[in-house]
């Protein structure tokens, strides 16, 4: 995820309540305006619940 950074995920993620699902937390993002990069990324993590923001954040940038 070349030139976002941790800091931009959580902007994007900003008012989202947890636990969510990534249907949720793709629609916080794309509420927020959030770059097409992040949308995308949190589509693809799969049908998963994530129970806070940490766990968003590993899943998103692990395989980077």
């Amino acid at each position: 995820m070349a030139g976002v950074s941790p800091t931009d995920l959580q902007k994007a993620l900003s008012g989202a309540e947890y636990p969510a699902d990534t249907r949720q937390l793709e629609k916080v993002a794309q509420k927020n305006h959030a770059p097409k990069e992040i949308t995308e990324r949190i589509s693809h993590l799969g049908k998963k619940k994530f129970q806070n923001p940490a766990e968003v954040s590993k899943a998103v940038f692990e395989n980077e």
